[in-house]
């Protein structure tokens, strides 16, 4: 078997990942926000419009769809749920 001249980078014939989420057409017909820990989903253009329930670690937070958004991942609009907050300094 013989290689190709060409050489394709790995997302050319790798492909987006997606997971199926079945009811995403009546989830955009009546508003209903679809939850999800897959934060690594990448949007496609079937998801413009639709809410969804993304999960940062802690809580599921809101992130409704746009047409901008398509070819990002889910995880991308919704920080991780990680809270930076300052520390009192230790005394002895």
């Amino acid at each position: 078997m013989f290689w190709s001249a060409v050489a394709r980078s790995r997302s050319s014939w790798k492909g987006p990942f997606f997971v199926p989420f079945p009811g995403i057409d009546e989830a955009k017909l009546s508003n209903i926000p679809i939850m999800t820990k897959v934060r690594s989903c990448t949007i496609l253009p079937t998801f413009v419009g639709a809410r969804f329930m993304v999960y940062n670690g802690k809580q599921y937070l809101p992130v409704h769809i746009t047409q901008e958004m398509v070819g990002h991942k889910l995880g991308s609009f919704r920080l991780p749920g990680n809270d930076s907050h300052t520390r009192r300094p230790r005394t002895n």
